[in-house]
């Protein structure tokens, strides 16, 4: 990654070491993931007989997605290990013995992991900052962000504003969520687009709608950093038609001073991690790849970011408004949860571009044992401040 900013070596390998010998008080190690919000008596979107997919093999199976199952009639009594690891919503039925542990397992997952939250703590939320998703359809008006969304464009969707994909609330919770984004302090300019069509100009068309909607505000009001969850060019791209499109309107984005982040093999920055769920600030146990993936092929180069055991927001009709957890998450969760944490960057010094934020993020990340590279919010937010003297 070619150097726009020159940051003091020894300066950044001293804020490392305090933050590692000087850990925060207690009192200031963790704000604890709500209880009221989320129970399963106050969101729960469907009664027990209303359960969608009744469930006829009671067997449940490790990593499984039991969202919207009535499992009232299993019998098994699941552990830790395996609730983490399957995928569930507040529209799972729960045999009694297992929905305190469900419950639990749920507002854990609401927990960005790597003491982000004790970034928020110091009043650093991306408070101010503008960005953009281009995701699939979003339900507006889910608690988790309500009122974050600035401006909403539909580019070939054709999707009623009361309906919402799955995925679009899941992406903008992990960035500017209440209680589960990195950046919850942030404004969304969001545009749906149709992934299912697997044409990239519609991506393309997102894009170019973000550059002119960036044209007209001013500079203490550009968005800055553009989260694409999906992977619209590149070698082993699910997208068929128009890659090209995708690539020139990517060129286009930095010209004009955005940063975009996507899935792309080519332009990917990130590893996905999955962190322990009982102890989720501890960077070390962040281990890499999925918890269902042991031979996932890591590149060193890349930083890891928590993509699996986390808790999103989920919705479908207006009204509707709950949570899922996800064991197993997938790559997309990455560019969201990043852009916020660069979010938190921009709010103490406005005046640093993308890559000068990127090259910081890299340079204060937590070096494993194994040498492996993992997101570090605390030390990168202390970096950043230092760009102010």
């Amino acid at each position: 990654m070619k150097k726009k900013y020159i940051v003091i070596p020894l300066l950044i390998v001293l804020i490392l070491l305090a933050l590692a010998i000087h850990p925060r008080s207690e009192s200031a190690q963790r704000i604890p993931a709500p209880t009221s919000f989320v129970k399963f008596s106050n969101l729960n979107p469907l009664a027990p007989s209303q359960a969608a997919y009744p469930q006829g093999n009671l067997k449940i199976e490790k990593f499984q997605d039991v969202r919207f199952m009535d499992l009232r009639e299993s019998t098994d009594v699941l552990d830790a290990i395996m609730m983490e690891s399957l995928t569930f919503d507040q529209a799972t039925v729960w045999p009694v013995q297992n929905e305190a542990l469900a419950e639990q397992t749920l507002n854990l997952g609401m927990n960005p992991g790597m003491g982000v939250r004790e970034v928020h703590q110091q009043g650093i939320t991306g408070e101010g900052v503008n960005v953009a998703i281009i995701d699939q359809p979003l339900g507006l008006e889910h608690p988790e962000y309500l009122g974050k969304i600035t401006k909403y464009y539909d580019v070939g969707t054709h999707t009623p504003l009361n309906q919402s994909s799955m995925h679009g609330p899941a992406v903008t919770s992990l960035l500017v969520g209440n209680n589960i984004g990195t950046g919850p302090g942030a404004n969304v300019y969001f545009v749906a687009a149709p992934s299912w069509k697997a044409d990239a100009q519609y991506y393309a068309d997102a894009l170019l709608w973000i550059i002119d909607e960036n044209r007209k505000l001013s500079e203490n009001e550009k968005i800055r950093v553009v989260s694409v969850s999906a992977a619209p060019s590149g070698e082993g791209s699910p997208f068929t038609k128009n890659n090209d499109a995708w690539d020139d309107s990517v060129k286009l984005a930095i010209e004009e001073g955005l940063l975009v982040l996507d899935c792309s093999n080519e332009r990917r920055v990130f590893n996905p991690c999955y962190y322990d769920l009982h102890d989720p600030d501890n960077m070390e146990t962040c281990e890499p790849g999925w918890p269902v993936d042991v031979d996932y092929r890591i590149n060193r180069k890349l930083i890891l970011i928590p993509t699996s055991r986390r808790t999103v927001a989920e919705t479908y009709y207006e009204g509707n408004y709950y949570y899922q957890y996800t064991g197993v998450g997938g790559a997309s969760w990455a560019p969201p949860y990043l852009a916020g944490v660069l979010a938190l960057g921009w709010q103490i010094n406005p005046l640093l571009s993308g890559d000068e934020l990127m090259d910081m993020l890299f340079d204060t990340a937590y070096v494993r044992k194994d040498k492996l590279k993992v997101i570090n919010p605390d030390a990168f937010v202390e970096v950043v401040k230092l760009t102010l003297n």
